[in-house]
């Protein structure tokens, strides 16, 4: 019932006190409802995403409460936000609704959206558009030579499953200690049309990639003595995954547990 109120969005009229005992079961939004809220507040995630007609929050998607928890921290920080895929796909002057949300709900930040159409309208104060495809590897690093503050990208883009682990091999290097990525609308595991597959326990998909995380957090306690850990082993310190949405935390893996013996 907890979560089921962080999902539909309800907005009850609780106390302070009540809102946050909620927020410490896990059950209630990031920010309080708008009722305990102050007048003044800025809006939540979710009210922008619906301002801005960003399917992030939709009938078929419930993004933007788990954005929120996880980034909201950042709600006043200056850095760079990439996301890839401004949507509206090759029709003229369609795009850009979720890169008008991130301004919003960031007013420090530099907001980058990449997308192989052309959406150049979608440009203006603090928001900018790149012209390129996701695997594109000489792309992705320019737009990070640019930013030398990117703490979040977000995978939004062609969905395709090749496409997805090739950004992410590309991107997640050239994210900082403390960066933020982000992979969406992972159902694209299950759809062979994507490169996906009707096995749930298939790797090269985002899903598997998803499953290999869960090994890579924890390599210490599975390999042997002497063992030279991959890039990714070394740097991903969480893993966070939700419905059609996974989140990746960057940082410095390495806390040395003592593993049990095997004998």
């Amino acid at each position: 019932m907890l979560r089921r109120f962080a999902a539909d969005h309800v907005k009850p009229h609780l106390s302070d006190d009540a809102w946050q005992k909620l927020r410490r079961l896990g059950g209630a939004p990031s920010s309080p409802p708008e009722s305990s809220r102050p007048e003044s507040s800025p809006s939540s995630l979710t009210e922008l995403a619906v301002k801005h007609k960003t399917d992030k929050w939709s009938t078929r998607h419930r993004y933007t409460g788990h954005y929120e928890r996880h980034l909201g921290y950042l709600r006043n920080e200056q850095f760079t936000l990439l996301e890839i895929g401004i949507g509206g796909y090759a029709r003229d002057g369609q795009g850009g609704a979720s890169l008008r949300m991130w301004k919003e709900f960031f007013p420090n930040a530099r907001i980058i959206g990449l997308d192989i159409e052309d959406k150049s309208f979608a440009r203006e104060d603090r928001i900018e558009t790149v012209v390129g495809s996701q695997d594109d590897q000489e792309v992705l690093r320019r737009i990070a030579a640019s930013a030398p503050d990117l703490q979040v990208v977000i995978d939004d883009g062609s969905h395709v499953n090749d496409h997805i682990l090739a950004t992410f091999n590309i991107l997640f290097p050239l994210l900082p200690a403390g960066g933020h990525y982000m992979i969406e609308d992972t159902q694209t595991s299950y759809w062979p049309r994507y490169g996906g597959t009707l096995d749930p326990d298939a790797g090269g998909t985002s899903n598997g990639l998803a499953r290999r995380l869960v090994h890579d957090i924890n390599y210490e306690e599975h390999t042997e003595d002497g063992y030279v850990p991959t890039y990714v082993q070394k740097n991903v310190t969480g893993l966070h995954v939700y419905h059609n949405l996974i989140f990746i935390d960057k940082g410095i893996n390495a806390e040395g547990r003592v593993k049990m013996r095997r004998d």
